[in-house]
């Protein structure tokens, strides 16, 4: 099977997706872009491991569907990443339950969703809560990012602390796309983090964010 490009609203340095976890991811955010489309029962498709990774790609694994959420079978994810580790590529592996990461394959790196410090329990589903993925993500010795999509009203200071903690090589950040009305914060309080956070890392802008900054 040949891989995917990343196009759309994708991280522009991700040159491919590769899924092999699909159907209603177990999280059910309310933003999630995925809900746009027909959502199957979750399954493992056993055909996407004939897919040639090639060499020298950066890999999102598990773009449409959290491969590390409660509910994934152990064996899924041991296939999947027995897999990637039969290609020298570079792979992001992006999950809001990130203390689920375990044997990544070499150069990896592994990120998390933080839009917001705070728990908007009606728009986040059953996600982990936000304090519990930065917990989670501060206590991995891998290269990181965080992605601050799609951003939602925050405590400043409890954001660039929890960012300045986390060590990430860089963040990323962007807003919502799907007109899903969720509590954003004003302008001045989004470039006030990114001013902050450029202290200290990395900061890669999307251009959905245009519209709030």
């Amino acid at each position: 099977m040949p891989l995917n490009k990343s196009k759309g609203n994708m991280y522009p340095w991700v040159t491919h997706t590769w899924n092999v976890v699909k159907g209603k991811c177990s999280h059910d955010c309310s933003y999630c872009y995925m809900k746009r489309y027909p959502q199957p029962e979750l399954h493992f498709d056993e055909k996407e491991l004939k897919t040639d990774l090639g060499e020298g790609n950066f890999v999102f694994v598990g773009s449409s569907c959290d491969m590390f959420a409660k509910d994934i079978k152990r064996e899924w994810i041991d296939r999947i990443l027995a897999h990637c580790k039969m290609y020298r590529n570079e792979y992001l592996f992006q999950s809001k339950r990130p203390n689920g990461f375990y044997y990544l394959p070499i150069g990896s790196i592994i990120g998390t969703t933080i839009e917001t410090n705070r728990h908007y329990q009606n728009i986040m589903g059953a996600a982990p809560i936000p304090l519990a993925r930065y917990d989670a993500i501060i206590q991995k010795p891998q290269t990181k990012m965080v992605s601050i999509e799609p951003i939602m009203d925050f405590d400043l200071e409890v954001m660039v602390e929890w960012m300045r903690e986390i060590k990430p090589n860089f963040v990323s950040i962007g807003a919502d796309s799907g007109n899903n009305h969720l509590p954003e914060p004003p302008p001045e309080k989004v470039r006030t983090l990114i001013d902050s956070l450029r202290q200290f890392t990395e900061v890669k802008l999307k251009d959905n964010l245009k519209r709030l900054i």
